[in-house]
C-alpha cells in the first residue's frame, strides 16, 4: 500500500432501477441504468484494488446491504446527511479522525487512474484542498487533509444542482 495512513472515500449508490443515474433514462432503461451504475462501481473498486494506492472506505447510500456492495472486502460506511454535501462532509471528518489525507470520489469518472489519485495525495503536501475537475465542469476527486470552517460542501451541492460554476 502506497499511502497506507490515508483514505480513498468512494460515494456510491446502491444500483437499483429507478433511483440511479437516472438522467440517462430513457436512453437508457431504468435497469441499464443500474446496469451501467453497478459496473462503474465494480470498474473503479477493481482498479483501486489492483493499485494499492490508500485504504478505501466504500460510502454507501442508502445503507450498505446491496449485494453489489458486499461482493469486496473493502470497510464500508453508511452516507449520513441530508444531501451529498452533508455526507461528503460526515465521510471527510470521520476519515480524518484516524487518516492524514483524504481523497473522496464518485463511481462515475471511470477514466480515474491510481496516477492520478497518487498525485493528489502529493498534492496535499502543499495545499490543504485539492479538487480534481471535470471537462463539464464539475469535479471528479476532492481531497483534504483537514476539515475548516471555511469550506462548505452543502453549499457546494446547493450550487450543482442550480448549475452554477465551481
Amino acid at each position: 500500500m502506497q499511502f497506507p495512513g490515508y483514505r480513498i472515500l468512494i460515494f456510491a449508490k446502491a444500483p437499483v432501477p429507478g433511483t440511479c443515474k437516472t438522467r440517462l433514462v430513457p436512453a437508457l432503461s431504468e435497469w441499464g441504468a443500474a446496469g451501467l451504475s453497478g459496473a462503474l462501481t465494480l470498474h473503479l473498486l477493481a482498479m483501486l484494488g489492483e493499485a494499492r494506492v490508500a485504504p478505501a472506505i466504500l460510502c454507501c447510500t442508502p445503507d450498505c446491504g446491496h449485494p453489489l456492495f458486499q461482493r469486496r472486502g473493502e470497510e464500508k460506511w453508511v452516507q449520513r446527511g441530508n444531501d451529498l454535501g452533508e455526507r461528503m462532509l460526515d465521510a471527510a471528518g470521520r476519515a480524518l479522525e484516524e487518516a492524514g489525507r483524504v481523497l473522496l470520489v464518485g463511481t462515475d469518472c471511470p477514466a480515474l487512474s491510481a496516477g492520478y489519485l497518487e498525485r493528489a495525495f502529493r498534492a496535499l503536501e502543499r495545499s490543504d484542498v485539492v479538487i480534481g475537475p471535470a471537462e463539464d465542469g464539475g469535479y471528479v476527486l476532492l481531497g483534504l487533509k483537514k476539515l475548516d470552517a471555511s469550506l462548505s460542501l452543502p453549499a457546494m451541492e446547493s450550487e450543482a444542482k442550480a448549475g452554477s460554476p465551481r
